[in-house]
């Protein structure tokens, strides 16, 4: 299965946070828990292709995404895995299947190299609004707490639109923000 995702993130303080929060969401004590587990190669050859690969633990399901940079957003591959399976490539036993491995194969990417890197908790607080996902989120990684403010969106225009109107509404600062996934090995 694939997906085209367009994005725009945030950096939040704790106190921006929770003021979105408590505006925006009836229940914010109502946050959902997910993992997601990175997998890389040592000399980092899916970041030179400006990819990304995750397991995501949700309600007890495994996910496996590889991201990819596709136009204005991301073209996020997925397959989903049995909690056996996700165990297996945790241990470093990899097994692909289909739409991922198809996907690496074109980019030519060592397989035999990528190995688990380790793990960021992330504490989910989302809504709909018309056609855009609002998303609030406090992860945890290497110590580390961060908070941020998602917005995806069907079209770039719109979703560049809203998000700007959230910053402007809650003067909120433009901050460079990485993904989960870079901030993760940079604090390694």
């Amino acid at each position: 299965m694939q997906e085209l995702e367009i994005e725009f993130k945030n950096l939040l303080t704790k106190e921006e946070y929770q003021h979105i929060a408590d505006d925006q969401f009836q229940n914010p004590d109502s946050q959902k828990k997910q993992t997601n587990y990175y997998f890389e190669t040592d000399d980092f050859f899916l970041k030179e292709n400006k990819c990304a690969l995750r397991i995501r633990k949700k309600d007890h399901k495994y996910v496996a995404t590889l991201k990819q940079p596709r136009g204005d957003g991301l073209l996020e591959t997925h397959d989903r895995l049995s909690e056996k399976e996700a165990d297996s490539w945790f241990n470093n036993q990899i097994v692909l299947k289909e739409n991922i491995k198809k996907q690496l194969s074109e980019l030519n990417v060592p397989i035999h190299k990528i190995k688990y890197k380790g793990a960021l908790v992330t504490h989910r607080l989302e809504k709909q609004k018309d056609d855009f996902i609002i998303v609030l989120d406090r992860s945890e990684y290497s110590g580390k707490v961060d908070y941020e403010l998602e917005i995806e969106a069907k079209t770039y225009e719109s979703g560049l639109d809203l998000f700007n109107s959230w910053l402007k509404r809650y003067q909120i600062p433009k901050r460079t923000t990485q993904s989960k996934i870079q901030r993760f090995f940079m604090s390694l």
